[in-house]
């Protein structure tokens, strides 16, 4: 009979939402409030609703196959489309290690005053130090990542506290419109900062993970936990990820500093200003957490991705030197570090129908799966997820190319 207590099946979730809280979600989500007040509310929550039928279904795979979701795909699908799966997995791989470690570069920075290049390579460092915990084994690592990710959770809730909330405003935005075509770029971002593509594929190794020696009836015990985890965890992250956007569009939005607060750097210095040094320190603190903990996540899923998809295992230290080189660079040579992170969330946008094409193809064979394999309902609802996605994307391109 299998029997653990809760605590012990708690994590895959919690680690999985750490992707849902990254820099890339500071910086949309503080350019979107200060820019456009409480007006895109209903993206950041519409977001997180949809990432919970996503995520569940991809603990489902990993607990009822005993395999992540590429390794599972992996014997679906032909060996070019692997290698495409592959290769554009890696492309969305480097644009999220673009958001998580520029993210914590300005964290640093904007704590300690050090100059970017110098903030890049101590993240580096920490980096690898937070990778190393993987080496005693899964529940170190997922301690450390929770941990993390309590110290972004209270940051947000100090900021918010600190500011307040216009209900009235908060409900207004509620509303669904997009009222030009800004906001149209940042709704697709919130979304590509949400719904993440390594998320996915990290949710379903870490419960594959725990299904060894445990039969029919532990997976059913298995598949109830995480059901409810998955909300728990999610309606965390999509809290964080709206009072992210509650406490810029309280401090910025309708005053003459809004129309300046286009990156992370003017959004700390006018918090610092309107709001007071604590509120600012606590905004910093969260993006360097933040960075540090979906870094750490993120390089897990790209060891996945690699495995599942074309069998090709490289250490971790190694695969996060390759996959940190395009941030480093960006740093290098003066990028906007937040045009990067708003501009990393929508390549992750583009990225999300595979992943959902992916996990939807595994998630409904019964070769695979058995009865556990998912119904027609929710084949649907993830259909659907997708439909969204694709039209944001299409509409986003034409915006594009035709002004």
């Amino acid at each position: 009979m299998f029997r653990r207590s809760p605590v012990a099946l708690a994590g895959p979730a919690f680690i999985a939402s750490v992707a849902y809280v990254d820099p890339g979600n500071v910086a949309t989500n503080s350019v979107a409030g200060a820019t456009s007040g409480y007006a895109l509310a209903w993206v950041v929550v519409g977001a997180g609703l949809m990432a919970m039928p996503v995520q569940y279904v991809a603990a489902k795979v990993g607990i009822a196959s005993g395999r992540s979701v590429p390794r599972a795909a992996k014997e679906t699908m032909s060996r070019p489309t692997r290698i495409l799966m592959w290769l554009q997995a890696e492309i969305v791989a480097m644009a999220t290690d673009v958001a998580e470690f520029l993210g914590a570069a300005v964290g640093l920075q904007l704590l300690f005053g050090l100059g970017l290049p110098a903030s890049g390579l101590i993240t580096a460092v920490i980096s690898f130090a937070v990778l190393a915990l993987q080496r005693r084994g899964h529940r170190p690592f997922e301690i450390g990542i929770i941990a993390f990710l309590a110290f972004v959770v209270a940051g947000v809730a100090f900021q918010l506290a600190a500011v307040g909330i216009d209900p009235g405003g908060l409900a207004a935005g509620l509303v669904p419109g997009l009222a030009d075509p800004g906001q149209l770029v940042l709704a697709v971002g919130i979304v590509g900062a949400t719904v993440m593509p390594h998320a996915i594929y990290a949710h379903s190794a870490l419960t594959a993970g725990r299904v060894r020696g445990v039969g029919r009836s532990g997976r059913a015990r298995l598949l109830g936990f995480q059901r409810t985890e998955v909300v728990a965890a999610l309606s965390i992250a999509s809290l964080v990820n709206l009072a992210m956007l509650l406490v810029a569009a309280g401090v910025f939005g309708g005053t003459p500093a809004a129309p300046g607060v286009d990156g992370l750097e003017a959004a700390h210095a006018g918090l610092g200003q309107l709001a007071g040094g604590a509120v600012a320190l606590a905004f910093a603190v969260t993006l360097l957490a933040s960075g540090l903990s979906s870094a750490a996540v993120g390089t897990y899923s790209g060891q996945v991705v690699m495995e599942g998809f074309v069998d090709v295992r490289l250490p971790l230290p190694v695969r996060r030197l390759v996959t940190m080189l395009p941030a480093l660079v960006l740093l290098a040579v003066g990028v906007s570090p937040t045009a990067a992170l708003v501009g990393s969330q929508v390549v992750l946008c583009f990225g999300i129908p595979f992943a959902l094409y992916a996990l939807l193809r595994v998630a409904r064979d019964r070769r695979l799966l058995g009865e556990e394999a998912i119904g027609v309902p929710m084949q649907a609802v993830l259909g659907l997820i997708s439909a969204v996605v694709v039209t944001l994307d299409v509409v986003l391109v034409v915006d594009t190319f035709t002004g």
